[in-house]
């Protein structure tokens, strides 16, 4: 809903508001008492955090011309990528040497200091659509999101009967089904079906859910591998994700220039081939591997995994005119909110499937295989970015 709240308020009420229940949700879970009260917190904390991400890139679309599109967006992109895999890091060493409470009040004086940046620096939007709430929309598509998303992680945790699992599953695509019904005939939706018809957008949002379930397991299985089968402590397994921030951020430099010069159809079938490998050759690492081969596979990983992300974002948001912003930016940050989500569950029901062959949670040949299979199924996406057209270089639309 971040994108109706923009327009109807204006993009920058809805992100100081978002700063604003974030920092007051990270607040409430550094005083929780018990787990009931952190996981409502959380709750809170996600309200608020979700809207970021969506309302930050949708400022950038409105703000920045179409030659300048990608480099923007790849600059306000560095925060996203570090703070998954600094967070490893920085929480590793609150756990060994604090408390965890510390772990949400780092983010009070972040949340209050953005805040005030956002509230000095960024300007109110003179474009503002007006249009009513579509109720029904919103809970259709919400219980599909929530149906599915348990569902998967419940596969991963074996915590409901399979059939239970399958039919939750067949209501919520169900409901999938229903919303578009919905949509085709109702003029205030989240987002129009008259997106599809935009091919770059078509090929980019359905490249960035595929290609993004598999990147996606990255941050979650890498640490776990260091500390379950290798044997590191947190603030160690922490410390070798930072190899893959270094990456990230010079990797981001890279991106405009290929893409210019190989155009987006070459570049992605190149690069999302190259980030399957990647995650393949972290499978090779062990008890017997370097550290400087170990931080060599976790930078290669990296690097390309950022190039991913920029090719992949601006290629869906590139040939939207400003009207169809909100809307496609509205999808497209579902999309990737779902896409972790998935990744996530995919990752562990794997994990839990060869742990269980293997007959150990802990066995190193269950995190390798999972590693091959998280790289294969990013490997699919190759076959949705081969639709693109090879021409496919000009800079986006304002």
């Amino acid at each position: 809903v971040s994108g109706w709240f923009a327009d109807r308020f204006g993009i920058r009420k809805v992100y100081l508001a978002a700063i604003t229940i974030f920092t007051i949700g990270s607040l409430l879970c550094a005083l929780s008492q018990s787990l009931t009260f952190v996981v409502i917190s959380r709750v809170i904390q996600g309200i608020g955090g979700s809207m970021l991400l969506p309302i930050g890139r949708l400022a950038v679309i409105r703000a920045f011309p179409g030659d300048k599109f990608i480099g923007a967006l790849s600059f306000v992109a560095v925060p996203a990528l570090i703070a998954p895999l600094v967070g490893p890091s920085l929480g590793g060493w609150i756990v060994e040497y604090s408390s965890w409470h510390w772990i949400f009040l780092v983010n009070i004086p972040i949340g209050i200091a953005g805040c005030i940046a956002t509230y000095k620096a960024m300007p109110e939007d003179d474009s503002i659509y007006k249009s009513n709430f579509d109720v029904i929309g919103f809970l259709l598509l919400a219980f599909f999101m929530v149906s599915t998303s348990v569902s998967l992680d419940s596969l991963s945790g074996h915590q409901m009967p399979y059939a239970v699992v399958v039919i939750i599953l067949v209501f919520g695509f169900a409901s999938l089904a229903a919303y578009f019904l919905h949509i085709s005939k109702h003029t205030d939706s989240f987002f129009s079906l008259k997106l599809f018809k935009v091919r770059t957008y078509s090929i980019g949002i359905l490249g960035n859910l595929f290609s993004r379930i598999g990147t996606s397991s990255m941050p979650f299985l890498i640490p776990l591998y260091l500390q379950v089968s290798l044997g590191m402590s947190p603030l160690i397994a922490g410390l070798f994700m930072l190899p893959v921030t270094v990456a990230a951020i010079l990797g981001k430099q890279f991106v405009a220039p290929l893409i210019e010069y190989a155009g987006y159809k070459k570049f992605l079938l190149i690069n999302t081939l190259l980030v399957s490998l990647s995650m393949a050759g972290i499978s090779l690492m062990d008890e017997s591997t370097s550290a400087t081969v170990r931080i060599v596979l976790l930078f290669i990983f990296g690097s390309v995994n950022s190039m991913q992300f920029t090719a992949m974002n601006t290629l869906t948001l590139k040939d939207l005119d400003r009207r169809s912003s909100t809307g496609g930016n509205t999808l497209f940050s579902m999309v990737q909110m779902l896409a972790m989500s998935f990744g996530v569950a995919t990752a562990s029901a794997v994990l839990s499937t060869f742990a269980y062959y293997f007959g150990s949670a802990e066995s190193k040949q269950a995190f390798q295989f999972t590693f091959l299979c998280m790289g294969a199924l990013t490997c699919i996406s190759m076959c949705i970015f081969s639709q693109l057209s090879a021409n496919t270089t000009e800079a986006p639309k304002t």
